[in-house]
């Protein structure tokens, strides 16, 4: 894919906004997705969504989150993006300290380990993401320079 044309930093406000932003909708989103089973809100400007749920490395409790995804065979391979934020979102974080996870696509939910890619894999997975969500080009050039958009793979466990 193409890099779009010169996109910005977003500034500090734009980022407390979009953080506002994504926690409030995306709650919302998991509430309708999980009542309706995967029927409704399973979609983002074209792209699939799944629920993710993790463990809050700071409270232990469960965190579910809606995110974009590809399946690569029994994997799920998502960008912890956060829409081209300058630090890394939430659930990014938790998987590093309890990678073991939940994911729902649909009405199927899966336990499932995290792992960051290698280079090798997301050399694979970043076009294949990209065509799934073009706004993820904008999202890397807009984290140029300020950090790295870690592609995550979910294996089943077991």
């Amino acid at each position: 894919m193409s890099q779009p044309a010169e996109v910005k930093r977003f500034t500090a406000g734009q980022e407390k906004f979009g953080t506002w932003f994504i926690r409030n909708i995306g709650s919302l989103q998991v509430l309708v997705y999980e009542l309706s089973g995967g029927r409704l809100w399973n979609t983002f400007l074209g792209g699939q969504v799944a629920i993710l749920t993790t463990t809050g490395r700071k409270s232990g409790k469960r965190r579910k989150v809606p995110l974009l995804y590809i399946e690569d065979g029994e994997r799920v391979v998502m960008a912890a993006s956060k829409g081209g934020m300058s630090v890394a979102p939430v659930w990014f974080r938790n998987i590093e300290s309890n990678p073991r996870v939940r994911i729902q696509i649909g009405n199927r939910a899966r336990d499932m380990q995290a792992r960051i890619a290698s280079e090798a894999e997301e050399r694979t997975y970043w076009p294949r993401l990209e065509a799934m969500y073009p706004g993820f080009a904008e999202y890397r050039a807009r984290c140029e320079g300020v950090r790295h958009i870690p592609v995550v793979v979910f294996e089943p466990l077991g």
